[in-house]
């Protein structure tokens, strides 16, 4: 049904198999940085019609693409797709970000939830099969959800929030309200990325967008518990009978990497804060043994400084990590390059294309030393 994969670097990577450099992807590397997404935006109408129209969300998918060398695509479309697919009217105005005209703050409104209909989810699925074909073996495609916990806290809120108050209240004082929400979260998380996974992702990542706002303990109770939940339900082959790598990225969880290790997935990835040769040493297990490819982590405000100080970052998150496992015959410590959270809007596009050269070159040449 699809081409075979010409670039498989980033799923060999997710597997702790050896690479002849480093992979890179970029969290939003489709976005708003980029003049033709913008562009297509504005065909589009809104951001809802761009991520609900197939084609526009192919066309965006491969932009990025078609200015830099990286490699792996990811899905064009929002987490916040299945709480919408649940009934509470999720929009997008210009220049703020998302919201939902009936938010659930009540017990009857918890009650109501269910998980959705995937039906109501197809026109995402239609774009991973698309966007699949259109890739032509490019590159592998990463489908993607919202963790139970990040999509209750915009469920919860109805927005954005800076202090998470209306969901935290609600986690404090009736916590039983909150485990019925994760539960229902989780379970239609893990039908939406299996769903992904049927209609052609290659890999699936879990954006645990909120995680590091919760307390030591409240974290392992209501996000990594139902994390777990998800990823015990995924699919572990395609249709084509190869590995789905499962990623996980929780911001601000570098504190929970050792109990983050016992998930079961392939891939961690973490934010800027985190220092990738400790990670390594916590989780990334060694050569012949278990363990899990690390993904990240530079800041994402890095790319406003020059190029030249872009490559010197690059290759300071590079050495970090430390040498490359180079054995073909065993799997051992892998890194996939990558931001420590979302590219922003104002990025220069000239300053991507710095970073993933000097990711690409640099990491071949600790190779070859």
């Amino acid at each position: 049904m699809f081409a075979p994969l010409q670039n498989d670097t980033f799923l060999r990577a997710c597997l702790r198999q050896a690479t002849d450099y480093t992979p890179i992807w970029l969290m939003r590397q489709a976005g708003r940085y980029l003049p033709e997404y913008c562009a297509t935006r504005a065909k589009a109408g809104s951001f809802m019609g761009l991520a609900t129209h197939v084609d526009y969300a192919t066309e965006v998918t491969l932009q990025p693409l078609a200015r830099y060398p990286l490699d792996a695509a990811i899905l064009f479309s929002d987490i916040l797709t299945v709480p919408d697919a649940m009934g509470l009217g999720l929009s997008f105005a210009q220049g703020e970000g998302p919201r939902f005209a009936t938010p659930v703050r009540d017990e009857a409104a918890v009650a109501r939830l269910e998980v959705p209909d995937l039906d109501r989810l197809r026109y995402v699925f239609d774009a991973v099969t698309s966007i699949r074909k259109a890739l032509n073996g490019r590159v592998p495609l990463i489908g993607f959800s919202g963790s139970p916990w990040t999509l209750a806290c915009y469920m919860v809120e109805g927005a954005g929030s800076d202090d998470y108050r209306l969901v935290k209240s609600m986690l404090y004082s009736r916590p039983d309200l909150m485990h019925r929400i994760l539960s229902i979260n989780a379970d239609a998380v893990a039908a939406y990325l299996n769903a992904q996974i049927d209609a052609g992702a290659q890999a699936v990542m879990v954006f645990d967008s909120w995680g590091g706002v919760l307390a030591d303990g409240a974290f392992q109770a209501f996000s990594l518990a139902y994390t777990a939940r998800v990823l015990t339900q995924l699919k572990r082959h395609g249709p084509d009978g190869k590995i789905v790598p499962r990623l996980v990225f929780t911001k601000g969880g570098g504190l929970w990497l050792p109990e983050m290790k016992a998930l079961d997935c392939e891939v961690l990835g973490l934010d800027w804060t985190m220092n990738l040769a400790t990670a390594r040493s916590l989780v990334g297990g060694t050569a012949g043994g278990h363990g899990k490819a690390l993904q990240g982590n530079i800041d994402p405000n890095v790319l406003f400084a020059p190029p030249t100080q872009i490559r010197l970052e690059a290759t300071r998150v590079l050495e970090s990590f430390g040498a490359p496992h180079t054995d073909r015959n065993l799997t051992g410590p892998t890194h996939i390059f990558n931001l420590g959270h979302g590219i922003s809007q104002f990025t220069p596009p000239d300053h991507v294309a710095a970073l993933v050269d000097a990711v690409h070159t640099h990491s071949r040449s600790m190779r070859a030393a």
